[in-house]
């Protein structure tokens, strides 16, 4: 790993000016488990790292309603707050499902947001894919098993944060700050595909940071969250899903159904969220809102299986959400 300065400021604006304009020259460092892992393999080569675990650690209900939790929240303590389990309980069952207990315990909201994506071709310091200004991505003649099915291209990778999809599915605003001042994001516009950024999965310039995300206070709204893997112990999910429902009674009055692990960005499904709107949520009518969401698809040579799974997990988080499904 080549040397680099470490900074560790006591406020955000001490660690916002010790980030720089010049990108991948001064990074910002949480929990730094993607981080590090990316600079041993010399994917990044930062000159500085700027400590920010201990800025905003807080979780607090929001003037209004709602609730404001600080980047700097460890996944375990967001997983096991009482008050966002019961407001949100999609976002704590996606916290809890991150990594292992040792992960949870000093990964931080922010940092899941802001990971890198798990592509080998990008990990891999050998490969001088596009997101690392090479000429093509490899992924499209390649291994592409776990790659993208929405999307199209021009680069494959799937988003990587569990905490993306359920923020998108509650209409949640992520706070940052910069040098020009704080900017507030909803998390459907926070997030980039690769035609729009290829070198980030974000609208973060290289000296901003996450502050915070805002969660609306809700009103007869279910959630549910379902998540598919390889393996059930630790791994990365194959496919995933969030869905929330306003309730009408018994009836849904509209939906939100957004996908992970199946594109660059968390994917919103509105084909999906049409079927179930207005309707009493069954089996049959979960199903044909999984159909819905997966009808575009358009899987690679090797993760057509991921189209399979995608639409399991949909059904599975509609049904969640409805409350049939433990």
């Amino acid at each position: 790993m080549k040397a680099f300065e470490y900074v560790d400021p006591t406020n955000l604006t001490q660690a916002l000016g010790a980030l720089s304009p010049s990108r991948g020259r001064a990074l910002a460092i949480a929990g730094g488990q993607d981080l590090l892992a990316l600079m041993k393999d010399y994917v990044l080569q930062p000159d500085r790292l700027v400590n920010v675990k201990r800025l905003d650690q807080t979780v607090a209900e929001a003037d209004g309603g709602g609730w404001r939790v600080g980047a700097a929240v460890r996944l375990a303590d967001l997983a096991r707050h009482e008050g966002l389990r019961s407001a949100y309980p999609a976002l704590a069952h996606a916290a809890d499902e991150v990594g292992t207990p040792q992960i949870r315990n000093i990964g931080t909201v922010g940092g899941n947001l802001c990971q890198r994506p798990r592509c080998w071709y990008f990990r891999n310091e050998e490969f001088r894919c596009l997101k690392k200004g090479g000429p093509r991505c490899y992924a499209v003649d390649g291994e592409n098993q776990f790659h993208a099915i929405f999307g199209d291209g021009p680069c494959h990778i799937v988003h990587p944060s569990s905490l993306a999809v359920p923020l998108l599915a509650y209409g949640a605003i992520v706070e940052t700050a910069g040098p020009s001042g704080p900017r507030e994001w909803p998390a459907a516009d926070f997030f980039q595909m690769p035609d729009r950024n290829l070198f980030g999965e974000t609208v973060l310039g290289p000296n901003e940071l996450i502050t915070a995300v805002r969660l609306p206070a809700l009103k007869n709204v279910r959630s549910g969250h379902y998540e598919v893997r390889y393996k059930q112990s630790t791994d990365w999910p194959m496919a995933f899903a969030t869905v929330a429902l306003t309730m009408d009674g018994s009836r849904v009055a509209s939906a939100r159904v957004v996908l992970g692990a199946v594109a660059p960005v968390p994917w919103p499904s509105p084909a999906a969220e049409a079927v179930l709107g207005g309707q009493v949520v069954d089996e049959a009518i979960a199903s044909r809102a999984a159909d819905a969401a997966v009808r575009d698809a358009q899987p690679m040579s090797g993760n057509a299986y991921k189209v399979q799974v995608a639409r399991t997990a949909v059904k599975r988080a509609v049904l969640r959400a409805a409350g049939l499904l433990a």
